[in-house]
C-alpha cells in the first residue's frame, strides 16, 4: 500500500526518473504472493495503481538504497538488526515520522497498524496514515533531491501481515 501511494506521489512531483521506490517485508510468510484484494479495492478506490508481489528485505539491499522505510516499530527493530553497518541503520526511519501531526523525536504512536485481520475500514484507515506521512516524505524527499544530498532510493518495508497482503 505504502509503495503504491509514495510511487504516485514521486510520479506527479515529476520525479520518478529520479527516485527509486520499491516494498519488501521483514519475514518471508507470503513471498511471491499478490496484495491482500481488501488492499487492492483500497487502492483502487484511491485512485493508486497497483502491483504487487511479496518479498523479504535483505540486509545486502542497504547498500543500494539511501532510505528504508519501515511501517512500524517492531519491524523498525527488525531492520536495525539486519542492517550491517551504524551507516545503514542511519537510513532507517518510520513512516509516520514524516506526517505533519508526528510526535517529536518519539517512535510510540509512529505506528501504521496491520489492517490484515480486521475489517475494511482498518485499510482504509491505513491509507489514510499513509497518504498523510508520504506528503511529509516526499518534501523530504524532494528537498534531498534538490541538494544533491542523496540519490534518493528508498525502500518501504512494512509489516510481514500487511505487507504480504498488502
Amino acid at each position: 500500500m505504502a509503495e503504491s501511494v509514495f510511487r504516485s506521489r514521486i510520479a506527479e512531483e515529476g520525479l520518478d526518473g529520479l527516485v527509486e521506490v520499491d516494498s519488501a517485508g521483514t519475514g518471508g510468510w507470503h513471498e511471491g504472493d499478490g496484495a491482500d484484494p481488501r488492499t487492492v479495492a483500497v487502492l483502487r478506490a484511491g485512485g493508486y495503481d497497483h502491483t504487487h508481489t511479496a518479498r523479504q528485505f535483505q540486509a545486502s539491499w542497504f547498500a543500494d538504497r539511501d532510505l528504508v522505510i519501515a511501517l512500524d516499530s517492531g519491524h523498525l527493530r527488525a531492520l536495525r538488526r539486519l542492517a550491517p553497518t551504524r551507516e545503514d541503520t542511519a537510513k532507517l526511519r518510520l513512516l509516520r515520522s514524516y506526517a505533519a501531526d508526528a510526535a517529536p523525536d518519539g517512535e510510540p504512536g509512529l505506528d501504521v497498524p496491520d489492517p490484515y485481520y480486521g475489517g475494511f475500514e482498518g485499510f482504509e484507515e491505513c491509507l489514510e496514515m499513509i497518504e498523510k506521512a508520504s506528503d511529509g516524505l516526499l518534501d523530504a524527499v524532494r528537498d534531498a533531491v534538490a541538494t544533491g544530498t542523496q540519490d534518493t532510493s528508498l525502500s518501504l518495508s512494512t509489516t510481514p501481515e500487511a505487507k504480504e497482503h498488502a
